[in-house]
């Protein structure tokens, strides 16, 4: 009988859709034991369902290699992706050692992605039978040795498919609404996140356009990101946008919004699921955000880990710190961090 972990949520309170699976799971001959993070309403259903539960501290992980990293981005003028961060050095590296130390053979996560073994022994990460649930984009640092550990049982259902299933084993958070915020910022305010955090507030300074003139005063360059409108307190002509964030300068350069379009970006920290970096031009589409469509382009190694990304059509607000993640039809190749 092989021994599967499931992974909880990252909150205190959220219940992961994996639980929805577990009389499947145990239909197939798992033995299931549970990892969670909290003793709350995720542990209470769990021991209802005679599954061992685990508590088990990831604070100091999570602290250095996600909320230090995501404060650390916003302070060189960078947007980062905090899931993307926990997804590798949380979920992966920490809690699949911990799965093994307990004799466990898988991890089985919540994620709306599917794990495919294919017919050369390697393995690939494949769209979720749901593409409005699909967070393939957030997975695209995993590794051969991770996702031989790994089992994506939520990707094969529709979200609809899930909550009916949870219906059925009473789990009453089954049509609880999605969580659209960052764990540990639930409110969405960032910049009084990153200020409360660091016991510091953000400098004021200039905005300025392509051409250096004073347009008006920011509150700090932590409270804005590449593409935004709104919040900016500045009276003109016409619509202006975040284009820039001059961290050295404490300039914010604003601009009209056909100059957020730009069809080449350079990315760093490229990691290629098949374990091997391509040797010549790939033509695949790609996602420079999470929600967004794919994109034809044309993808260039330049690095064992670095990339040269040109797409056929301009793409709006490409942001440093952002993902652009590869695709192969359903297929992700791998991806990287937008320099």
């Amino acid at each position: 009988m092989k021994h599967i972990v499931l992974t909880g949520g990252g909150t205190a309170g959220h219940v992961t859709p994996n639980i929805a699976l577990i009389p499947k799971l145990r239909e197939l001959g798992y033995k299931i034991s549970y990892i969670g993070s909290y003793e709350g309403i995720e542990k209470k259903l769990i021991e209802e369902l005679g599954i061992p539960y685990y508590v088990m501290n990831f604070k100091k992980e999570f602290k250095e290699n996600v909320i230090d990293y995501f404060i650390d981005d916003y302070l060189h003028g960078r947007t980062p992706n905090p899931c993307i961060a926990c997804n590798r050095y949380v979920k992966w590296e920490s809690l699949l050692k911990r799965s093994l130390d307990i004799g466990a053979e898988y991890i089985a996560t919540g994620h709306y992605a599917r794990v495919e073994k294919l017919s050369n022994g390697r393995y690939a990460i494949r769209n979720s039978a749901t593409a409005a649930k699909d967070q393939t984009y957030a997975l695209y640092n995993l590794t051969q040795d991770q996702l031989s550990k790994t089992l994506m049982p939520v990707g094969e259902y529709t979200k609809d498919q899930i909550r009916a299933m949870a219906d059925e084993i009473g789990l009453l958070v089954a049509h609880k609404p999605d969580s659209q915020d960052i764990c540990f910022v639930p409110d969405g305010d960032y910049a009084s996140f990153i200020e409360q955090y660091t016991g510091q507030s953000s400098e004021p300074g200039d905005f300025v356009n392509k051409e250096g003139k004073v347009l008006g005063k920011h509150k700090g360059q932590i409270h804005y990101t590449i593409g935004q409108r709104r919040g900016l307190g500045i009276a003109a002509e016409m619509p202006l946008y975040v284009c820039g964030i001059d961290v050295p300068r404490n300039e914010v350069v604003l601009g009209r919004n056909d100059e957020l379009f730009s069809t080449e970006l350079d990315a760093g920290g490229c990691n290629w699921i098949s374990g091997d970096v391509p040797d010549v031009p790939l033509r695949v589409t790609a996602r420079i955000r999470y929600r967004q469509p794919e994109q034809p382009c044309t993808v260039t190694a330049t690095g064992p880990d670095t990339v040269h990304v040109s797409f056929e059509t301009p793409q709006r607000a490409i942001t440093r710190g952002q993902a652009v993640v590869f695709y192969d039809g359903e297929t992700v190749l791998g991806g990287g961090t937008i320099d």
